[in-house]
């Protein structure tokens, strides 16, 4: 019998060593480093949260704020970065309805100025790197690789048992919001919809982090949770995207330029988000098939 100790510090010691090992990465800005540290901190505080009952309650609680802080670091940078990429494919298959000029502005406004903010996000991560609070998160996430501070009374459990527990209440929380989806008010409805997703992002790294112990039963769910994340998280791109594009439209006309290219891009966007909306009812439905 595998028990739950065993298996929660496997997978904590999985996720911990993918984030230490992605902090030099992140310092020489290796491409996509930032977001493999971005999701070994979401990957983390995940597993804190869906596996709570296991941990001794408040260096857990410590921990997990600890990881949004860094997460949210990460974030500034990593969002910035998505931006920057998707603008600039948009315009790679849509500048050609637009005048040099017209597209040249355009670049500045949305390729350009999110590869600043990039930077110099990039930058408040790396003096978050070399911080003395930083040191002191790393240094126990060390310690926690081997010795995380568990409820032992709850731990010496079939991690069979433990695990699938966690799974059957992770998929009870995506149901709940999946049905409650349906009637929600429109102006709520994308919220919602990303809440879902999160959801379901959670769900998944509870899969993964059960898989070794509870087998093709947790890793077909876990794939199953990632379609739907991924579908709504392609659909929140678009959305936001689409928002912000129409604010850097509002921009360029207040200065006098031209906007029309915007408008092409922003209606791209509609129609991109439109198209994950409507792969989201089948993917929902598969999760609980």
């Amino acid at each position: 019998m595998t028990t739950a100790e065993n298996a929660l510090v496997a997978a904590l010691r999985d996720d911990i060593d993918r984030l230490l090992a992605a902090e030099p990465e992140v310092r020489s800005d290796a491409p996509d480093s930032v977001h493999q540290m971005r999701v070994a901190t979401r990957r983390l505080r995940s597993v804190l949260r869906s596996y709570r009952g296991l941990f001794a309650k408040k260096p857990a609680t410590a921990m997990g704020a600890e990881l949004k802080w860094l997460a949210g670091l990460l974030g500034e940078a990593r969002d910035a970065e998505v931006r920057a990429d998707r603008f600039a494919t948009l315009l790679a298959d849509h500048a050609g309805q637009a005048a040099p000029t017209d597209r040249d502005a355009v670049t500045r406004r949305l390729v350009t100025a999110e590869r600043d903010r990039y930077r110099a996000a990039h930058d408040e991560v790396l003096t978050a790197l070399d911080s003395a609070h930083y040191r002191t998160l790393r240094d126990e996430l060390s310690e926690w690789r081997t010795a995380p501070p568990l409820r032992h009374s709850r731990v010496a459990a079939d991690a069979v048992d433990v695990f699938g527990a966690v799974l059957r209440s992770d998929l009870d929380r995506v149901e709940s919001l999946v049905r409650a989806e349906p009637t929600v008010a429109a102006a709520d409805r994308i919220e919602l919809l990303h809440d879902i997703r999160k959801s379901a992002k959670r769900l998944r790294y509870s899969c993964e982090a059960a898989e070794p112990a509870v087998g093709d039963d947790a890793a077909d769910l876990g794939r199953r949770a990632k379609k739907l994340q991924t579908v709504l998280g392609d659909h929140r791109d678009a959305v936001e995207s689409h928002r912000a594009i129409l604010d850097r439209a509002a921009e360029a006309a207040a200065a006098g330029e031209h906007a029309s290219l915007y408008e092409i891009l922003a209606d791209a966007e509609d129609a991109a988000a439109g198209r994950e909306l409507s792969r989201y009812p089948a993917t929902a439905a598969a999760l609980f098939g």
